[in-house]
């Protein structure tokens, strides 16, 4: 992947996560995973609008609201993920013992961590199913349109033109 120039930061790491929330108060729960990962993980330097849209893998009653959220971080990767973890944590999430998807307080993923690829048993960046998921693409889009796919090799723009994910994903405000 090549970094776009206004993520690029020579000292500093550079990371894009996503947030989502479908639990009431939903927008709260962004807020705090915000404020949490701008405490505790690095400087927000960007953020998209706020998204809402079904489920994704499991059915749900309320729909997600996700956010794109990018910081410059002197944290690795994995540093970043016990951080998310924590964060998410601390804000009620409760994860299956299974692996199944089911409603959230927060959830927080990595989607990219610099120009890297990393694959290994707790963690695989970029973010293995961005692609397919128009919640995530379309607020990724927004702030990161051309950043290139290091392993699809497609930028944003493309893979969100390319996406068959039937779930919608609109601008909240606009609801």
């Amino acid at each position: 992947m090549k970094i776009l120039p206004e993520l690029y930061d020579p000292i500093m790491n550079t990371a894009i996560l996503l947030t989502g929330s479908n639990i009431s108060p939903r927008r709260d729960y962004l807020k705090k995973a915000s404020e949490a990962i701008a405490l505790k993980i690095g400087q927000i330097f960007s953020t998209s609008s706020i998204y809402e849209s079904e489920a994704w893998g499991f059915d749900a009653d309320t729909s997600f609201m996700n956010q794109v959220v990018c910081i410059k971080t002197s944290l690795d990767a994995g540093r970043i993920l016990e951080q998310i973890h924590a964060i998410e944590s601390n804000l009620g999430r409760k994860r299956n013992p299974d692996g199944t998807y089911s409603s959230r307080t927060i959830d927080v993923d990595i989607l990219f961590f610099n120009d890297e690829i990393i694959i290994n048993e707790s963690l695989e960046i970029p973010h293995p199913r961005l692609h397919e998921r128009m919640f995530t693409l379309k607020p990724l889009q927004e702030v990161a349109a051309g950043l290139i796919h290091p392993v699809l090799k497609k930028p944003v723009e493309k893979l969100l033109q390319e996406c068959t994910d039937p779930i919608r994903a609109e601008i909240a405000d606009k609801l």
